[in-house]
């Protein structure tokens, strides 16, 4: 799981244009990666298209609908977190006589990550994008949001109507 599923769960709580700058994503970048992970989201279900001016992209769901592990599959598919490599065929005491016992059901390895990995996603089940919100408001100053309001909005550009 990389960076990307983490600012698509910034989906509940920006507009699809802003968060781009609150993340500080180079400028040159900033349009592909929100291309790609709004049309990732969009064919999850997660995010709707929006047409027109002021359009762009909202929620599909209710955020309290959409879980985290939702967000990081839609994004990053259902990876796994560990690729076995089967080393235990590979031990060099063994040569070219790699015996049975030694590479008989699964790797000690393999299994332990195997339960972490269902732990990690069990654990972002539990978590849905209002709940993230709810934690980051517990711990954010009251008049941050505002702050950073009119921070968007001095960056967002003004578009007027066209005159008849």
């Amino acid at each position: 799981m990389g960076k990307r599923w983490e600012q698509a769960c910034c989906v509940g709580s920006a507009e699809a244009k802003q968060f781009c700058r609150l993340d500080r994503l180079p400028t040159g970048d900033r349009r592909g990666i929100r291309c790609e992970l709004f049309t990732k989201l969009q064919k999850a279900g997660i995010v709707v298209a929006r047409k027109g001016i002021g359009g762009g992209f909202a929620l599909a769901l209710p955020a309290t609908d959409v879980t985290a592990v939702e967000v990081v599959e839609a994004v990053d598919g259902r990876k796994a977190l560990f690729e076995c490599k089967g080393i235990r065929a590979q031990c060099a005491r063994f040569g070219d006589r790699t015996p049975a016992w030694a590479v008989d059901g699964v790797c000690s390895i393999h299994a332990l990550m195997l339960e972490a990995e269902q732990r990690a996603r069990d654990a972002m089940a539990a978590h849905t994008l209002a709940s993230i919100k709810g934690r980051v408001s517990t711990k954010t100053p009251k008049d941050h949001t505002g702050r950073v309001q009119e921070w968007l909005a001095a960056r967002t550009p003004r578009r007027g109507r066209r005159r008849s």
